[in-house]
């Protein structure tokens, strides 16, 4: 199934829309208006729909401790957007971290999401080191960096920040923005897994998102 889904999204691709978003079909946007009754969530009693002080919706994930068990060492808290699988992609959104400032202090971003035991994941933290601040992916046992690219760390406030990660299947390639929309602060190659569904989250802190937005090709098949 892997490689049918694969070729599907290849040759879409290819002879459909070239990478990036400019060029992607929009397929998902929410600015959580209508509640949240479009995402899935590992531990729904840790989220929940918030009025932010700067006047718009935000879906906010609130409580550290989750009744979420991961199989493998990985985040505890995430919300994917239902029905969706994507092989190129991009996802957009503003993030804002809640939690009081610490080394680790981080939000995450998903893809290529198969299952609890497989899936990437964007850990923007504080300050990098092998656990923190990468591009890492679960493959059926603990979490394992594949950045080939960080920062020292990410420079998180108490107000909102852009966030942006582009998928290109065909190449492997991974790029994560912070802010600055032009330079990826991350960069990674794997192929490893060519489709999955998407979303947001944190490892074990608290934060809002808000303006989500996905384009790409639809995992024909999921």
């Amino acid at each position: 199934m892997f490689r049918v889904l694969f070729l599907s999204v290849l040759a879409f691709s290819m002879f459909g829309y070239s990478h990036g978003a400019d060029n992607l079909p929009l397929l998902f946007e929410d600015n959580f208006a209508k509640g949240s009754d479009r995402w899935a969530f590992s531990d729904s009693s840790c989220w929940k729909i918030v009025d932010s002080k700067d006047g718009f919706k935000a879906l906010s994930q609130f409580k550290k401790n989750s009744a979420f068990k991961p199989p493998h060492r990985s985040p505890y808290h995430f919300a994917l957007v239902k029905d969706l699988s994507v092989g190129d992609f991009v996802l957009e959104t503003k993030m804002l971290s809640t939690i009081k400032d610490y080394n680790h202090r981080d939000l995450c971003l998903f893809f290529g999401y198969q299952d609890p035991a497989h899936f990437y994941y964007v850990h923007l933290g504080k300050k990098t080191d092998d656990h923190a601040n990468q591009i890492f992916i679960v493959d059926g046992s603990d979490r394992k960096k594949i950045s080939t690219k960080t920062t020292p760390g990410t420079n998180w406030t108490d107000a909102w920040h852009k966030a942006r990660i582009k998928r290109d299947v065909s190449t492997g390639s991974i790029e994560v923005f912070f802010d600055d929309m032009n330079e990826p602060v991350m960069t990674a190659t794997n192929k490893n897994f060519l489709w999955g569904q998407v979303g947001v989250g944190t490892f074990d802190d608290t934060g809002d998102w808000a303006d989500v937005k996905v384009y790409g090709v639809k995992a024909k098949g999921k």
